[in-house]
């Protein structure tokens, strides 16, 4: 469904000091630098895939999603997205693609929603009987109903996102690219769109390729993360494998039993620091089925729960060092 093939993209930037008279030389003579973006970037993506793209600012995951829309031209390496080269903007490929970023808008600003998605229906000839359908499905999935009549200008920023995923929609793509599109969003919204787009996967099919700040939705939706840092793919594969392989402990959180005592539980594991109600004990992944059995039959524990370490902790962990090389899934299969 998506090939990328040592993709890679640099700018010329120009540069220039400070003073008075830098700036009056760059009139004549610029000087530029050439910075690079994305670097020798390869993967493949199969139909019906639900993908995450992870990293700092700056790490080049919104030039890689402007690279398979078509909005940029790869410097190096070869792009497909359903056998279509991205950077040609044919018909046909436009029409298999849907696009949702986050810092940017495609509604009339003083226009309501409900008219740019006539107008998207126009351009993409969506038949009018299919269009209702669409819309109708839409609105009910990400709870629409009179926002769209309302002038763009006068919508909150949480509902005229949840307008620019439904205008991305309209003409049912099977390629679906979301670059931040939680962004000003609620808690109950955010869990509502994550849900919709894992429905629309499931419905349609769609191969899904997400970037998100906000790790819940990535969580959630991808069980596949690429991560990316400095224009280079540092990781490709499952997500839980990841979580594994940089962290491997898992974390037991549980209420503790009136008749024991916090001193007791060291020879399980690591203590953290937790609420009055609630205790939290780090232990290796491989000690964790003897731990939790230990646990209830001597009764220490009640209400207990098994969670991995927050993905946003092994992130801020792994950019907070020089990356390392690249692991692929296979390779770290054989370790």
């Amino acid at each position: 469904m998506i090939l990328a093939d040592g993709v890679g993209k640099s700018y010329l930037v120009h540069r220039r000091g400070e003073a008075l008279g830098s700036a009056i030389a760059a009139l004549w003579r610029r000087r530029y630098e050439e910075v690079a973006a994305l670097r020798e970037v390869s993967f493949r993506i199969e139909e019906g895939e639900r993908v995450g793209v992870l990293g700092p600012n700056g790490a080049g995951k919104t030039t890689l999603m402007k690279l398979l829309s078509g909005l940029l031209h790869p410097s190096a390496g070869h792009l497909r997205v359903e056998g279509h080269d991205p950077s040609r903007r044919e018909d046909a490929f436009l029409k298999r693609i849907g696009l949702v970023m986050g810092n940017k808008g495609q509604l009339i600003w003083d226009l309501p929603p409900v008219d740019t998605f006539d107008m998207i229906r126009v351009l993409f000839r969506v038949p009018r009987a299919e269009y209702r359908r669409s819309l109708a499905e839409l609105a009910e999935l990400l709870q629409l109903g009179d926002i769209m009549t309302k002038p763009t200008r006068q919508l909150s920023l949480g509902e005229r996102m949840r307008c620019e995923v439904a205008a991305s929609l309209i003409h049912q793509p099977r390629v679906l690219f979301l670059d931040e599109p939680t962004i000003g969003l609620d808690v109950s919204m955010q869990a509502a769109l994550r849900d919709f787009v894992a429905e629309y996967n499931r419905r349609r099919e769609a191969t899904v390729l997400l970037t998100s700040h906000y790790m819940e939705d990535v969580r959630v939706i991808c069980p596949r993360v690429i991560i990316v840092d400095q224009g280079s793919i540092l990781y490709d594969g499952e997500l839980r494998r990841f979580v594994a392989h940089q962290r491997p402990e898992q974390i037991l959180t549980f209420s503790l039993n009136e008749k024991a005592r916090q001193t007791e539980l060291s020879r399980f594991g690591t203590l953290m620091q937790g609420d009055e109600e609630r205790t939290k004990l780090i232990v290796p992944r491989d000690q964790v089925p003897e731990v939790v059995r230990l646990l209830l039959d001597q009764r220490l524990a009640l209400d207990l729960t098994i969670e991995d370490p927050p993905l946003e902790e092994l992130l801020r962990q792994m950019f907070g060092r020089t990356p390392a090389p690249a692991v692929r899934q296979d390779e770290e299969a054989t370790t």
